[in-house]
C-alpha cells in the first residue's frame, strides 16, 4: 500500500479544519512540594498577549495520565471550530 493515494484513512481528514498551534507544558514533581502555579503569560504575534492556565493534578502515575486524558478530552469538547463530523469520527 502506498501512501497517500490508497491509504484509506486519508480520505477522513478534514482539510477545511482550522489549524491551531497547541502550548502545553508539563512538569512531574513529588507530591506535596509544589507551593503555587501562576499564570504563564503567551506573547501574540499582533503584539498582544493571552494568560495560559496552568493546571496540576496529583497521584500515581496511571492516575495522572488519566486525569491528562480526561482534562484534554475535555478540552477539545469545549472548543468550537470541530465540524461533527470529524467528531463523529475521530472522538472517541
Amino acid at each position: 500500500m502506498t501512501w497517500p493515494p490508497t491509504c484509506p484513512t486519508r480520505r477522513l481528514y478534514n482539510p477545511t479544519m482550522a489549524r491551531y498551534t497547541l502550548v502545553y507544558g508539563v512538569r512531574l514533581i513529588p507530591e506535596g512540594t509544589l507551593k503555587g502555579v501562576d499564570e504563564a503569560t503567551l506573547t501574540l504575534s499582533d503584539g498582544s498577549t493571552a494568560g495560559l492556565t496552568l493546571h496540576t493534578f496529583d497521584g500515581t502515575i496511571p492516575q495522572l495520565r488519566r486525569s491528562l486524558d480526561r482534562s484534554l478530552d475535555a478540552f477539545f469538547d469545549l472548543l468550537p471550530g470541530a465540524e461533527n463530523e470529524d467528531v463523529e469520527r475521530f472522538g472517541d
